[in-house]
């Protein structure tokens, strides 16, 4: 038996033994919320302790990393020309140099478009796929959790899952350019100056946008994986809609569905760093992304609750 296949019998044991630590001692018992809260504490400290999980948070917070060594090695340490005009990534990755603080909307803007979706669409594809290819959903079907409370705690767990992974750039971007970069007061987009203090509870605000703009993706992720019964073949689909998506995107001659795409609005997580808050962008971006979560969260409800478990 090869490693990856010792580490994912692993994983399925230890999701058996998840199944059976979580099923009540009574039906009775099941309908409490405490058992609720209970089985979700059980799902995500199962999914932060796999190895995939480690092996997505190490590959984000290496980006940061090296996009600061980058920067650090082609300007020398030197301050940087440019000023914090716009929100996109070369102009926060312009700013760095002068103030290590930048790296972090650098990083952010760097890693959104593919990397951090990325890491969400293999845990969103894998949520309930995974558990129907390990043999595992019908363990935890039969505890009884309900299809419906299984499937709100599976994407809970994807929802914190996008937090942990925005909150991994976000502090190891700012570790980094504390290290390699000088530190202080920050120049917001407006051109006015905050002190540091509240530069980082900006920051903090940012990663928490841009978990945010992840939830419409997560809930496509979760349908997708309805779907199917192979984790990795709704791995797969999720992650190609989101490149098809991004492509589409780019393409000037359909500018007309790009309001509506969830990926078109990711960036405006810049207008924090405004002063005072562009809120435009923002909350067209929130009210996209409750419409996708409630689509495709809606139509994963549909296809589960019918869904025949054979696995």
């Amino acid at each position: 038996m090869s490693q990856a296949e010792r580490s994912r019998a692993e994983e399925s044991q230890a999701e058996k033994s998840q199944a059976r630590r979580v099923r009540p001692s009574d039906p009775q018992g099941s309908r409490h919320p405490l058992w609720t809260l209970g089985l979700l504490r059980s799902e995500i400290t199962t999914l932060l302790r796999r190895h995939r999980t480690y092996a997505l948070l190490g590959v984000l917070a290496a980006v940061p990393v090296l996009i600061g060594i980058a920067v650090r090695i082609e300007t020398g340490g030197g301050g940087g020309e440019g000023g914090p005009d716009g929100g996109a990534g070369p102009a926060f990755l312009a700013q760095v140099t002068n103030n290590g603080y930048f790296l972090v909307f650098a990083a952010l803007a760097a890693t959104l478009p593919v990397f951090l979706p990325m890491a969400v669409g293999v845990v969103a594809g894998d949520a309930i796929a995974g558990e129907a290819n390990s043999g595992t959903l019908r363990y935890l079907l039969v505890a009884p959790a309900g299809r419906i409370r299984l499937l709100l705690v599976k994407y809970a767990s994807v929802l914190v899952f996008c937090l942990v992974a925005t909150l991994v750039v976000a502090v190891s971007a700012l570790a980094a350019g504390a290290l390699l970069f000088p530190v202080g007061d920050v120049t917001t987009i407006s051109g006015t100056r905050i002190g540091f203090g509240e530069g980082l509870v900006r920051a903090g605000l940012t990663a928490l946008v841009v978990a945010v703009s992840l939830t419409g993706f997560a809930a496509i992720g979760l349908f997708v994986s309805t779907l199917t019964g192979s984790g990795i073949g709704a791995m797969a689909a999720t992650v190609g809609l989101l490149v098809t998506v991004q492509i589409l995107d780019s393409i000037p001659q359909l500018s007309g569905v790009h309001p509506y795409l969830f990926a078109h609005y990711w960036m405006s997580f810049a207008d924090v760093l405004r002063e005072p808050f562009y809120w435009d962008d923002l909350s067209k971006n929130f009210q996209l992304q409750g419409l996708y979560v409630a689509v495709f969260g809606s139509a994963a409800w549909a296809r589960f609750t019918a869904k025949d478990i054979t696995a």
